[in-house]
């Protein structure tokens, strides 16, 4: 059995405090800029993770219920009810794999995909706004 080998235990300085503090502070930012964006839309915060995370797959094979809970860090029966609260906004469609019929794929549909595709532009362009900031505290951190 190999072992990793242990974390660096150096002493950390305050200006390794100020810089993960800073990142905590960025990443919440970020997180309560996501979330008000997410509801400006119409959209629960989960509604919209949701959407990313059905679109933005990169499995070979569309996603599935399963795929998508552990992608959300929830329960099975957690995502199956979050599913049908956006498949009755029209936002996420259901199809069974014709392969395998307990299996079932999810899909955006156009209204979905539209909501999307204007809260990943407002995103982004958050993202690279504080890009700079983040490579500086990734360097410091080095």
């Amino acid at each position: 059995m190999t072992r990793k080998p242990a974390p660096s235990r150096r002493n950390l300085s305050k200006a390794d405090y100020q810089s993960l503090a800073q990142f905590r502070y960025l990443l919440r930012k970020f997180l309560s800029f996501s979330e008000s964006a997410a509801q400006s839309a119409g959209l629960t915060p989960r509604h919209h993770q949701a959407l990313l995370a059905i679109h933005g797959f990169s499995g070979a094979e569309p996603v599935t219920v399963g795929a998508l809970a552990e992608r959300l860090d929830l329960r099975h029966h957690s995502v199956v009810g979050l599913v049908d609260r956006l498949s009755a906004k029209g936002l996420v469609r259901r199809h069974r794999d014709p392969a395998d019929a307990r299996r079932v794929a999810l899909a955006l549909t156009p209204k979905g995909l539209e909501l999307l595709e204007g809260l990943s532009h407002v995103h982004r362009n958050e993202l690279r706004r504080l890009a700079p900031l983040l490579k500086r505290l990734m360097a410091q951190m080095q």
